[in-house]
């Protein structure tokens, strides 16, 4: 899924680096919260808690091997690590980029329409069903394919919808980096059913939106790609399936990530079987469509990582290839030939996160790994290219973030791979030290400069001011632990409290949750938090992990394989029990919100558990896994007709008649991605169970979340006004 509200419609209120989650849709403020308790302390404090701490985590761009500049209340400043000294400086801060040259993304699940070749002479572009060819300028245009319609379901230079939306694709044409072939989709949906969903609700005539959504279970599109070579004019169907038919068991059923070779001379992709759990990174030969495996990953016991990441080198032929094969997350460095030179990271007990940048002259690499003193702190590491002398670099005590020196725009193909290049490189060209900034929930961020031979600190360069912050007496967050439902896993919760905060009252609860598998979203973090102005109304807010969160490693998060609204709702659940016996919370007005597969966390939760929710807000969540993307759906829980208990208790409407608490439902009339019969079937159920709920449409909105006032209110009025579960109509 990509069960995630699309950009322009969230505002994550940004709070000390602390993002609270709420959404905000456009509306003016809901005409009762003004009249609600702790809303005129809300208001106050809102406005002054974006500024309470002067963060001291610096963004640094090194000028040299002995220089580097950074941003700080205003000002511009250069660093001599010779002298050990900063001072002011008038250079411009570095420009801001897009990543893209200045072109914005394609619509939610949609691809790019067009793209010009590389010496700037051609344009290939999708019209009407087919790929066209032309100037730059956009005129002589020739038809390279001529069967796609809208009759055949057909189509060529585009892909499906749950490509975009699921496997990231937002290219479906790739120009040679010589300009002499262009590569691109072709794409079946005859088989695939359409969605329809009624739109323009809010005028006077409606118009109906068809898109052929592959629900779970259901016929995918069948996908091939080919290349045209413009000088000969031919054009080369590549074996994507290595001469098998297309089925749910072929890898080749999924093809996606595509790009040429840095050197040009193949096509890379990767393919998938329906199942998604064995996965090939392979090159196609463009001239006569024959392909070969460069990396196979399998994983029989759940979902394979379907878009691993991979770095390519300077040579364009070694590339570091991340993976989980031994039950973590590790990094290998490989040839295109398929030689793998070396295991770079062997780690069996923590998970690798991220490259921060290739040395080739010095034949190391830099990397961060969950190894600090909980799973939640990044480290900085350094390995050589053999894989040995790896080395922590960084105190596991806190959470350490090094900018990235990986050229933006990704490490596959040209152009994507290659230490030091990008904006933001935190370590020194030389590669003898690093800036790094260290914090944690509790420690606000500072950030020093560390030698990266011997880790030791070489200077202390900033330090959060946090004058404000104790002058408003915000409270900093605590971190927990407890034991996941299987009694055995240990998981970590953050709790924040109000600035007015007394031990000896009780206090309501709120849980902003998202759930969704291997994501971090409004999970606990080592990142420092500033306590939402939400907590202002008088309400703990509290963030829960689950076997779901990432860093756990890969046999954890088998355990939600086949059973999503299970594992993770209940998991959840004991955090919120861990905290029962605190003598300032009260377990009978706990509340949890969330949007899209939050949406779908508070709906579970309230409804398996409402012995521990007494309230719940629920926007655009799926509610059964039937009705959600093929891609997305089944690498999670396989087929509904493999897997039908796992589909029956991941369904909402099978809980329905559990309901004892205060829900509030929403959705948008106009979302294409979960669609609005998640939320009919649900209201359905309700009300056939004889249960009372609140409802809230967003006419004409497409995956989006309630107005936070609206939410506000409905939580103020059940957990702080009335205090207990109560009846109120929907």
């Amino acid at each position: 899924m990509n069960l995630r509200i699309p950009r322009p419609l969230v505002r994550l209120c940004l709070i000390g680096g602390f993002a609270a989650g709420l959404l905000h849709t456009g509306l003016d403020a809901q005409d009762r919260l003004k009249s609600m308790p702790g809303y005129a302390r809300y208001e106050n404090m809102s406005r002054q808690i974006p500024s309470a701490m002067k963060s001291g985590g610096l963004s640094a761009t090194w000028t040299d091997a002995h220089t580097f500049e950074y941003s700080r209340n205003g000002k511009r400043y250069r660093y001599d690590v010779q002298t050990r000294t900063e001072s002011e400086t008038a250079a411009a801060a570095p420009a801001e980029t897009t990543g893209r040259g200045g072109r914005g993304g394609p619509a939610r699940g949609r691809q790019f329409d067009s793209t010009v070749s590389p010496d700037g002479k051609l344009k290939a572009l999708y019209h009407d069903h087919n790929l066209w060819l032309s100037n730059a300028a956009g005129g002589a245009e020739t038809a390279l394919t001529l069967d796609g319609s809208d009759k055949t379901r057909v189509k060529y230079g585009t892909a499906s919808w749950v490509y975009g939306e699921e496997l990231s694709q937002t290219t479906a044409m790739w120009w040679s980096p010589d300009s002499v072939k262009i590569a691109y989709y072709r794409f079946d949906e005859a088989k695939v059913p359409d969605y329809f969903l009624q739109m323009d609700q809010t005028k006077v005539q409606s118009t109906i939106d068809a898109e052929a959504y592959p629900k779970a279970g259901a016929p995918n599109p069948v996908v091939d790609l080919f290349v045209y070579d413009v000088a000969a004019k031919t054009t080369t169907r590549i074996d994507v399936r290595d001469g098998k038919p297309f089925d749910d068991s072929v890898i080749g059923h999924y093809v996606y990530h595509v790009a040429w070779s840095p050197d040009g001379t193949e096509l890379l992709f990767n393919r998938t079987n329906r199942r998604q759990n064995a996965l090939e990174f392979v090159a196609a030969n463009p001239s006569t469509g024959t392909t070969r495996v460069i990396v196979r990953e399998d994983w029989p016991t759940g979902w394979i990582e379907n878009n691993p990441a991979i770095y390519f080198l300077k040579d364009g032929r070694r590339f570091i290839w991340e993976s989980f094969r031994n039950g973590w997350t590790n990094l290998y460095l490989y040839d295109l030939s398929g030689k793998l030179i070396a295991p770079l990271t062997s780690h069996t007990t923590f998970e690798v996160a991220n490259v921060v940048k290739i040395d080739e002259a010095a034949g190391i690499l830099f990397y961060t790994a969950r190894d600090g003193d909980n799973y939640l702190k990044l480290q900085l590491h350094r390995v050589a290219f053999d894989g040995k002398d790896d080395r922590r670099l960084t105190d596991p005590a806190y959470y350490h973030s090094v900018g990235t020196c990986i050229a933006s725009g990704g490490g596959r193909g040209a152009g994507g791979s290659l230490g030091g290049a990008g904006g933001s490189c935190g370590i020194s060209p030389d590669s003898k030290y690093f800036v790094d900034v260290l914090q944690t929930h509790d420690a606000p961020p500072a950030t020093q400069l560390v030698d990266a031979a011997t880790a030791s600190v070489v200077a202390k360069i900033a330090e959060s001011d946090l004058t404000k912050f104790n002058e408003l007496a915000l409270k900093k967050a605590e971190m927990f632990t407890y034991k996941a439902a299987d009694g055995r896993t240990p998981l970590h919760g953050t709790i924040q409290f109000p600035s007015n905060f007394d031990p000896s009252r009780k206090y309501p609860a709120l849980v902003s949750v998202y759930g969704g598998p291997a994501s971090a979203s409004n999970t606990a973090r080592e990142t420092f938090i500033v306590p939402s102005a939400i907590t202002e109304y008088g309400f703990l807010l509290i963030n829960l992990d689950s076997r779901a969160a990432p860093g756990l490693g890969k046999r954890t998060l088998d355990q939600i394989y086949l059973k999503l609204g299970e594992v993770e709702i209940d998991d959840m659940a004991e955090g919120v029990k861990a905290l029962w016996t605190r003598p300032y919370f009260d377990k009978t007005r706990v509340g949890i919100y969330g949007t899209s597969y939050g949406g779908y966390s508070a709906v579970m939760s309230i409804l398996r558990h409402p012995e521990v929710f007494a309230a719940a807000s629920a926007s655009s969540p799926v509610t059964a896994w039937n009705h959600y993307d093929t891609v997305y759906t089944e690498r999670y829980m396989w087929l509904p007709e493999e897997n039908k208990a796992g589909y029956e208790a991941g369904s909402a409407m099978t809980y329905a008649k559990n309901l004892s608490g205060r829900l509030m439902l929403y959705y948008g009339t106009a979302d294409n991605n979960v669609h609005p019969s998640n939320m009919m079937q649900l209201i359905s159920a309700l009300q056939n169970a004889g249960k009372s709920f609140d409802l809230q449409v967003g006419p004409d909105r497409g995956h989006s979340g309630i107005n936070n006032d609206r939410m506000m209110e409905f939580f103020i009025e059940n957990l702080i006004v009335k205090g207990a579960p109560v009846a109120s109509t929907y």
